[in-house]
């Protein structure tokens, strides 16, 4: 645990002193605790309650020392050293105090072990303590109510490791100290079985736990691993690192590990997902499908009865038959008529030889991924706005805020280690202003909560410039500096008063006007934002206001600033700097733009009239060309459109329509039941590659496991595929041809240049722009100017567009789709992982009590919900977060696939669909969602038989 605390902040600029240490002279700062100085100079004393990173409380009491001159010992983790002190760690005294208190704590450990590193038990043989002389304490039943988590309370010291590292690093307040003498205890809530708490899974506590009361469940802690390996949590952007504990290929159990963007937090996601990777339904060998099973949109999904669709073939013939459908198709129709899907889950270094896949073996750049669904629209803003499309600051500087407007994002769900650190800054004095038509966790303990209207944002974000305007808070000296446009947006803000938006948004204008001038003023100020603020028609327009927010104040270019759109996918960001976007080459520089044309054309070795230099189809385009007949073919890798796109009826319908469909993943997703051809691939944990997160660290995952049976690394099957185009690539194979196609990314990519590969193993995470070799790298951005071709930004105005389509008397309520917290994305990985579809097995909807009531429903009642393209049928659930007029649905759900109701209509700038709003109708009843294939709250027991949570 290494967090930003209160405890660190204190340490700056702390004067040092001088002080005897068992008799030698040391020097220290005068806020470091003696027991951390001690670790410095390599003197050992005991200590359980002590965890680096956390507030100091000193109750075990077995790191007493004596100082001179004092009648009692001391805590050597709460005290602190001061000139001339005189400490001792190791006389008899002191070593017979620090053994007592072993002893007396280890006669309470139970005879079973709960974990093989019990820190009683250590540190009684290294103090040679020997049997306990004393009774133990009476038994006290397990709690194995929580799906990841085992608590042994026979095994607590009461240490309180685990409630600070809730209440403190976390922030989730959940585990509490309760009750007095011999019958205090930890509990959960208010003495809740942890799994009916309001625990979240993050597993901190179990981090943090130093004898085996807090424990994996199902007890693989027990087992002692073969291997550790240092790698990468597979989910949201913000790139947390782990350690993966591995024993007979597979992985036992999960440990944070200290790293710049999580400093060994992870969340219920990041600790107990990863078991899918060995699911029965895992893909181990090619398949084609039989000549007697035609494709049909309207489907129904069993993955357990995949050769009732497929037979089995060979890798060569797979390989052989796709490379060579897609060649005749390119050859007959043209290369406009294929279409390439990459993934933002895979590595850098297969998203960059997708794209140049597509380009030079397809003819086109037909190539898009899932941030075309995500986050494309903030990226055409951030890029005609100030130049590019990545994050001005990292999460990480909302420690050094003052202020910090969170807008269309719900980071205690899909980024919960980044919520963690918003939670330890408001603590610290961060005022944090959360905007959003739906009330978040973090709204609760924000220190403003503007609840806006739906599809508003335009009119509130308006009205705060306006503000802003008229007080003359702005930083006039920046816009003369660093910017063009202003006189433009003054003109346009000007009749957008708060008193006029107020009526539109929902929001009192002196609320908006309070938080302007907060916004305004503060000596820094930060934005971060969500797909609540992407994914609708005006986008763009969204982001545009953001950033003008910023620049008329001049809030970016320092820490505690700037810009940060938050990444939903694990390599969003990288996968979109490789190139993986049907308009830029990597590093965003434009297909339509010569210059870009011949670089990339002499780095690839082909002549220039080669590269296509038209922009090519995004995702939704895409699936518009195929039923329009001019998209014939697509090479889709680890992408699953038919669940992910919005209405998805009208996906799949295209997607069958396909003459050759070639998918490329793990699981026989819904996407991959349309295939013509399959190729099994490997998850994350079975490669080794880099991924950039969303504060632009490079960072290393390493393989763990091996890919089972006949399935492949991805970056070998994108290499074959392509020579069978006709592309004569040699590359290598293994974690060679990795390093290999890095080097040639760094060569091709600015923003990357400095980083090579033996520097990345060697660092794990590099952040860029890191132009040459040697570079630090700045996590900082856009100080003295910005990447645009007169170095200035630019304001873009805005006004209001309405959705693309508004509730009626015939669909009255208000549709919002996202995630959830335990499942992601289309639910292909989480939903095949046992905890996390045991704490969340079913598809829910999420209504406002007043909604539920006037339904005449209550919790748990089946439901359906109807939009204009499709309905749906699913469970409803309380919540008051959701605002009332408006239900909210996660994506994930096979059986209950929500994007059948979302509305495809386009931002022109971002091209990305309107999944935030469309209109829809809730009745009560409908035909229940079958669990045809996974999915229900079953997970694996230790010794592989089911059980049922």
């Amino acid at each position: 645990m290494n967090a930003i605390t209160r405890t660190e902040r204190a340490q700056f600029d702390a004067p040092t002193v001088t002080f005897l240490l068992d008799g030698r002279e040391v020097t220290g700062s005068s806020t470091d605790t003696l027991l951390e100085i001690a670790d410095r100079e390599g003197v050992e004393i005991p200590r359980l309650c002590y965890m680096p990173g956390m507030d100091a409380v000193g109750n075990c009491r077995s790191c007493m020392v004596e100082i001179k001159g004092e009648r009692v010992l001391a805590a050597s983790c709460c005290r602190v050293p001061t000139a001339g002190m005189q400490v001792t760690t190791n006389n008899e005294r002191v070593r017979k105090a620090q053994q007592m208190i072993i002893e007396l704590l280890q006669s309470d450990m139970p005879e079973k072990d709960y974990t093989r590193h019990n820190e009683v038990d250590d540190w009684a043989v290294r103090l040679k303590v020997g049997k306990p002389r004393f009774a133990p304490r009476p038994a006290v039943a397990p709690d194995l109510t929580h799906a990841g988590i085992a608590v042994n309370l026979d095994a607590c010291i009461q240490c309180t490791r685990c409630v600070r590292a809730c209440r403190d690093e976390q922030v989730n307040d959940v585990i509490g100290l309760a009750f007095r003498g011999q019958h205090a205890k930890i509990v959960f809530d208010m003495d809740d079985p942890m799994g009916a708490s309001t625990c979240v899974g993050c597993g901190e506590c179990v981090q943090a736990c130093p004898t085996g009361a807090l424990m994996p469940a199902r007890e693989v802690a027990l087992t002692v691993p073969d291997k550790s390996v240092d790698s990468l949590c597979p989910y949201c952007g913000v790139g947390c690192q782990l350690t993966y504990h591995v024993k007979d290929d597979k992985i036992l159990y999960v440990e944070g590990r200290d790293g710049p963007a999580n400093h060994a937090r992870l969340c219920v996601k990041g600790r107990y997902g990863f078991d899918y990777s060995r699911h029965p339904q895992r893909l181990t060998v090619p398949l084609i499908r039989r000549s007697d099973a035609p494709k049909d949109g309207e489907f129904v999904m069993d993955p357990n009865n995949v050769m009732q669709i497929f037979r089995e073939a060979t890798w060569e013939e797979a390989i052989s038959v796709a490379g060579g459908s897609l060649r005749k198709l390119r050859d007959t129709h043209g290369p406009k008529s294929l279409a390439g899907f990459g993934s933002a889950k895979g590595s850098n270094e297969e998203a960059y030889l997708f794209q140049k896949l597509v380009r030079l073996g397809f003819g086109s750049n037909n190539v898009d991924h899932c941030t075309r669904l995500c986050h494309a629209s903030s990226v055409a803003a951030l890029l005609e706005g100030i130049g590019s499309g990545a994050v001005s600051n990292p999460v990480m500087d909302v420690t050094q805020a003052s202020v910090v407007i969170l807008i269309g994002a719900n980071p205690t769900v899909n980024h919960p280690v980044a919520a963690s650190f918003l939670k330890n800054a408001m603590r610290n004095g961060t005022k944090l202003i959360v905007m959003d038509p739906r009330r978040s966790e973090l709204a609760r303990t924000a220190y403003r909560f503007l609840q806006f209207k739906p599809d508003t944002d335009v009119a509130l974000l308006n009205a705060m410039m306006h503000v802003i305007i008229e007080e003359n808070l702005v930083d006039a000296k920046f816009i003369a500096d660093r910017t063009l446009g202003y006189t433009d947006l003054v003109k346009n803000v000007a009749g957008y008063s708060p008193e006029l938006m107020a009526p539109i948004c929902g929001v009192p204008a002196e609320l908006i006007r309070e938080v302007a001038r907060l916004y305004a003023t503060s000596s820094g100020s930060m934005i971060l934002w969500g797909m609540g603020i992407s994914q609708h028609i005006h986008g763009t327009d969204n982001a545009r206001c953001l950033i003008a927010l910023a620049l008329m104040t001049g809030q970016i270019g320092k820490p505690g600033t700037g810009l940060h759109p938050l990444r939903g996918q694990n390599n969003v960001q990288g996968a979109s700097d490789a190139g993986l976007i049907p308009m830029m080459y990597p590093d965003y520089q434009r297909v339509d733009n010569a210059e870009a044309q011949a670089r990339f054309a002499k780095a690839w070795g082909v002549p220039a009239a080669q590269l296509d230099n038209k922009p090519g189809l995004t995702v939704v385009e895409v699936i518009k060309g195929i039923l329009a007949g001019n998209v014939k073919g697509m090479y889709i890798m680890g992408e699953n459109p038919a669940m992910s796109d919005p209405d998805a009826d009208h996906a799949r319908e295209a997607l069958a329509k396909l003459d050759m469909l070639v998918v490329q993943d793990i699981f026989l997703t819904e996407t991959a039941y349309l295939a013509d051809v399959i190729l099994p691939a490997s998850s994350f944990a079975e490669k080794t590659g880099s991924f950039t997160n969303t504060d632009r660290f490079v960072q290393i995952g390493r393989k763990a496991l091996n890919p089972p049976g006949q399935s492949r690394q991805d970056l070998e099957i994108i290499i074959d595929l392509a020579r069978e185009l006709g592309l004569s690539w040699d590359y290598g194979t293994g974690e060679p041809a990795v390093a290999a196609v890095f080097d040639e990314m760094r060569h091709t990519m600015p923003s990357i240049g400095g980083i090579t590969w033996e520097r990345l193993q060697a660092e794990d995470s590099v952040t860029y722009p890191c132009v040459n070799e040697g570079d630090p790298g700045d996590s900082v951005v856009f100080i003295d100017s910005f990447p645009t071709p007169t170095g200035r930004a630019r304001f873009v105005p805005a006004d209001i567009i309405p959705a693309d389509e508004r509730p009626d008397t015939d669909y009255p309520l208000v549709l919002i789709t996202g995630r959830q917290l335990e499942h992601w994305h289309t639910g292909s990985m989480t939903r095949r992982s046992g905890v996390l579809d045991a704490i969340e097995p079913d598809p829910v909807a999420s209504l406002h009590p007043l909604d539920l009531a006037a339904l005449g429903a209550k919790p748990g009642d089946l439901i359906t919900i109807e939009s204009r393209r499709g309905k749906v049928s699913l469970y409803a659930r309380e919540d008051d977060s959701s605002p009332h007029g408006a239900v909210f649905v996660a994506f994930c759900f096979y059986e209950a696939a929500i994007n059948k109701l979302t509305n495809s209509a386009l931002d022109p700038f971002g091209k990305i669909p309107e999944f935030k709003y469309c209109a829809v109708r809730v009745t009560l009843g409908g035909t229940p969602p079958v669990q045809a294939s996974y999915g229900g709250g079953q997970i694996l027991a230790p010794r592989g038989t089911v059980a049922q949570v």
